[in-house]
């Protein structure tokens, strides 16, 4: 029997950031604009529904999906870096579509009757029956935050423009955003679910983690950055 090799979470947290930015980076590469709107959904759905995990990191617990969520004001600032406020926005309003349909879709899907052959109801249901609180909280927080992010960036590039201050206005921008995310999605999300102690080294947690990811995403848009400017990128038709 095969064994598989153990990892740690911190490793493979990690990998789980790299494996998430590598695809940003590879869906802008290879399509452009639209591989960047297409990570939006594939982002905002994989967070959701990763963030119903809890694991232990350095010994303290937090919720998954802070990376994959994280990744897509990557996505955004890429967009208000290289495009326009406007092409940022729309990227937004993609992910509210994506996971209302989904949270719509999948909640009819479970009312269905499953036969005696079945045998993925149970777990569908551990995790899109709770989905539509966390899909509220979460697009409330992503609508803000995201907003606030694209307005930030550009707010950001408009008073300091030119490539030395990618850095300033992605910083500046996204650890704000992080932070207004983390207390309204946290708040609706788990608010009377959770031990007041637990509530707040989640929230704590959550926030920090993001941070951590926005200042690792740095090098990521001035690697998009270098693509779009090198005519490395496709040209949308």
């Amino acid at each position: 029997m095969l064994t598989l090799p153990h990892f740690s979470n911190e490793s493979l947290w990690l990998l789980l950031l790299l494996a998430n930015f590598a695809s940003i980076i590879l869906a802008y590469r290879f399509f452009g604009k639209t591989g960047l709107y297409i990570w939006i959904p594939i982002s905002t759905i994989l967070a959701n529904i990763q963030v119903l995990k809890m694991v232990d990191l350095l010994s303290i617990g937090v919720t998954l999906g802070n990376i994959t969520y994280a990744s897509s004001f990557l996505a955004t600032d890429i967009l208000s870096e290289n495009y326009s406020k406007k092409d940022a926005r729309k990227a937004v309003f993609i992910g509210f579509f994506s996971l209302t349909a989904t949270v719509i879709i999948m909640n009819i899907a479970l009312l269905f009757k499953p036969n005696e052959f079945d045998f993925i109801q149970e777990s569908l249901t551990n995790i899109f029956a709770i989905l539509p609180r966390i899909a509220f909280a979460s697009l409330v927080a992503y609508g803000i935050s995201q907003l606030h992010d694209v307005w930030a960036y550009n707010f950001w590039k408009n008073l300091l423009p030119g490539d030395k201050f990618i850095w300033l206005r992605n910083n500046a921008s996204t650890m704000v955003s992080q932070l207004l995310d983390s207390v309204i999605f946290t708040f609706i999300a788990f608010w009377g679910l959770l031990a007041n102690e637990e509530f707040i080294q989640i929230l704590i947690t959550t926030y920090l983690l993001k941070w951590i990811v926005a200042a690792i995403d740095t090098p990521f848009l001035y690697l998009a950055r270098f693509m779009f400017k090198n005519s490395h990128i496709p040209v949308d038709e």
